[in-house]
């Protein structure tokens, strides 16, 4: 469909592969996400969860949106958002949030919310922090790879921390199983780590999204009852080496600017800013 502006926006196929994927290695760091979901999918639509739209300007494929679970813009012009948002009202809200880059974020949430809100919530400010070593601090030894036979004892971490980080628990609206399928799922890959005491998970973190050049940490967390131990910053330092070792060699993660303890665990571990990333949650 061709919009007001000269620009041309389509859902993308598989034949569009290889502009989709130039768009994303403008900033691997940033598009983390998005890239995982192409580079598993190949923009098959069954495989994708969701679907890419493509925008095009002289015939050039120049920006991308995510629409699944998330909606997530992808080096975003001020046409692309305007002629996303467009399409995005008519169709309605599909996705529970908005999450990217803050600056496309903050442009294209306006031009939505009349339709779409009100927001649960809007966080403007999360710093993207990127490694691509492993940390000086010394690694706890005690972090490892959940096993498949641990699912159960990693769930309600996993409940805990997302209801804290959120607002809301994941089971709600009756996503108790498909919410259980995702954790299963990610540590039947190797991506969650944790570290386990007499049967309890004292420390945690998935590793999100896997690009086949960066991966994204998630779930950072660490029971409360044991905080104040000392376990962010080794913990962290082995969820990095890990990531490092088992998935790419660039490890990423956001976080909220208001949570000042994890900032300064990120710090300390290395990691280093790279942008900035916004969220609005419905």
């Amino acid at each position: 469909m061709t919009t007001a502006t000269t620009g041309v926006l389509r859902v993308l196929s598989p034949r569009d592969l290889r502009q989709a994927v130039a768009v994303l290695d403008r900033d691997p760091v940033s598009h983390c996400f998005v890239a995982s979901r192409i580079h598993n999918s190949g923009l098959d639509s069954w495989r994708l969860g969701g679907e890419v739209w493509g925008w095009s300007e002289g015939g050039v494929l120049t920006s991308l949106l995510y629409l699944g679970a998330n909606l997530v813009p992808v080096e975003t012009t001020p046409d692309a958002r305007r002629g996303f948002a467009d399409r995005c009202r008519r169709i309605g809200r599909r996705c529970s949030s908005i999450v990217g880059p803050a600056d496309e974020v903050a442009h294209l949430w306006p031009l939505l919310s009349l339709s779409w809100g009100p927001a649960r919530d809007v966080r403007a400010h999360q710093p993207l922090l990127v490694m691509d070593a492993d940390s000086a601090v010394a690694a706890d030894p005690g972090v490892r790879r959940v096993r498949e036979d641990e699912v159960d004892l990693l769930l309600p971490a996993c409940i805990d921390m997302f209801t804290e980080e959120v607002g809301v628990s994941p089971l709600a609206g009756g996503a108790g199983a498909a919410y259980r399928a995702r954790i299963a799922e990610l540590v039947r890959h190797g991506r969650a780590y944790a570290r386990i005491e007499h049967g309890e998970v004292v420390f945690k973190a998935e590793v999100g999204a896997v690009s086949d050049q960066v991966c994204q940490v998630q779930g950072v967390w660490v029971a409360p009852a044991h905080r104040g131990r000392g376990l962010g910053a080794p913990g962290m330092s082995a969820v990095v080496a890990l990531a490092r070792r088992d998935h790419t060699p660039v490890v990423s993660l956001y976080v909220n600017d208001f949570n000042a303890a994890a900032r300064r665990v990120y710090e300390r571990v290395g990691f280093r800013p790279h942008g900035e990333f916004a969220t609005v949650l419905f």
